[in-house]
């Protein structure tokens, strides 16, 4: 009996330091920071509500984050949605890690600091204001790589030393937006970051009073220059002109597969004198997330009227099984009700995308949105999309949406 007694206790001692061993994270705020290319960081703030729960800022923008796991000394933080994920250990209260995307082979070293609320730190006092907006150019020159790209900034001053010289924004592109833009203006240095679960951006500049010249940095694979002019008037081109039928072809066509493998194609009856939404899309893509809320909701509300919405999805996962994985997790995040077809697996490369719909004159963007009349004619492309971080562009895209589906729903 003494010995049972005996290995009850010892045994009882060990699970009790096993226990000890699970560290959490504590309530409060974090410092994350991603390292990127030339050793430079690319911050983001996190609070944390609870062990499993915490909420990413960048601006105006709150991530809830809720898949948190521990396994020892190690956590696991995974978006809702996205595929990519952080993997630390606890060093003290901080931790240490790296942010993974395995279908991409990328891995990203990432750091968080326990009780630090400042997101850049200034060096000195800014000696330039930014706000306003800007013509930019990145890859300007290199052949292939070269866009345009519209600057919105806002810099905001404040007694506070946590606010002084806070700069928030977004830039956009033909293609669609950079997301929420946090930073500061240290000196005569602009630094503005984001990281949304799946994308890290940071873009570093030499200011000017009326020239910023710099780097954008995603995650630690791409680096590339940019040189900006103040233009308050400037304007992208329109996205409706930027993606087209090309000649020699009058409709849109596709047959791809849904998540039990039937092929799916406009020729379907539930497409028959219907409108119908194409959305070029991916899983992986931010903008198309907030694109997919968006037309989400739309489709609820308008589901008893003569329209559909079909999402045609173009993924970097290696194999279709976790393309599927990936679609379905962000048709039930979302709940989404309109079929979501796997148009391409292993790549998102926008060349493979034209072999697969080769009647457009290119994708140029994910996303891209379709309009079709009740007739099955192409009636217009929009090329990109305006999140909520670009204020009055998103507003106006909302409102154009919904004026032009009425008027096709009318014919």
């Amino acid at each position: 009996m003494k010995r049972i007694i005996g290995i009850l206790c010892v045994v009882l001692l060990w699970s009790c330091a096993e226990e000890k061993k699970t560290q959490v994270l504590e309530n409060g705020t974090y410092r994350a920071v991603l390292i990127v290319q030339d050793h430079k960081e690319l911050p983001f703030i996190f609070q944390v509500d609870s062990p499993t729960s915490f909420t990413m800022f960048n601006a105006e923008e709150a991530i809830k984050i809720t898949d948190i796991s521990y396994k020892n000394d190690s956590i696991y933080i995974k978006n809702p949605v996205f595929e990519g994920y952080i993997a630390a250990v606890f060093d003290g209260k901080n931790l240490k890690g790296e942010f993974i995307k395995e279908s991409l082979d990328r891995y990203v070293p990432f750091n968080a600091e326990f009780e630090n609320n400042t997101r850049f730190t200034n060096t000195s006092k800014s000696t330039k204001d930014v706000s306003g907006v800007w013509e930019m150019v990145f890859s300007q020159d290199i052949e292939g790589d070269e866009y345009i790209a519209k600057g919105i900034f806002k810099q905001h001053t404040s007694a506070s030393s946590e606010q002084a010289d806070k700069v928030t924004g977004t830039i956009r592109t033909t293609t669609g937006d950079y997301r929420y833009l946090e930073g500061v203006v240290d000196g005569d240095e602009l630094k503005l970051s984001t990281f949304d679960g799946a994308h890290a951006f940071l873009f570093t500049a030499k200011v000017t009073d009326s020239t910023l010249e710099g780097s954008f940095y995603s995650g630690n694979h791409w680096k590339e220059p940019f040189i900006a002019k103040r233009n308050e008037a400037y304007e992208l081109p329109d996205a409706n002109t930027l993606t087209f039928l090309k000649d020699g072809y009058k409709r849109f066509e596709f047959s791809f597969p849904d998540a039990s493998g039937n092929m799916v194609s406009l020729d379907d009856e539930r497409f028959k004198d219907k409108v119908v939404v194409v959305q070029i899309m991916g899983t992986w893509c931010p903008n198309c997330l907030e694109e997919s809320k968006y037309y989400t909701q739309f489709y609820d509300a308008h589901k008893n009227e003569a329209i559909e919405f079909v999402a045609l999805a173009f993924e970097y996962a290696k194999t279709k099984e976790k393309a599927f994985a990936g679609i379905d997790r962000l048709r039930t995040q979302l709940d989404i009700k309109y079929p979501i077809l796997l148009a391409q697996y292993e790549t998102e490369d926008k060349t493979k995308a034209n072999e697969k719909l080769p009647m457009l004159n290119h994708v140029l963007s994910y996303p891209t949105t379709i309009f079709i009349d009740k007739k099955g004619e192409v009636r217009r492309i929009h090329t990109g999309f305006n999140g909520a971080a670009t204020g009055e562009k998103h507003t106006e895209f909302m409102a154009e949406f919904e004026r032009f589906i009425a008027e096709l729903l009318a014919e």
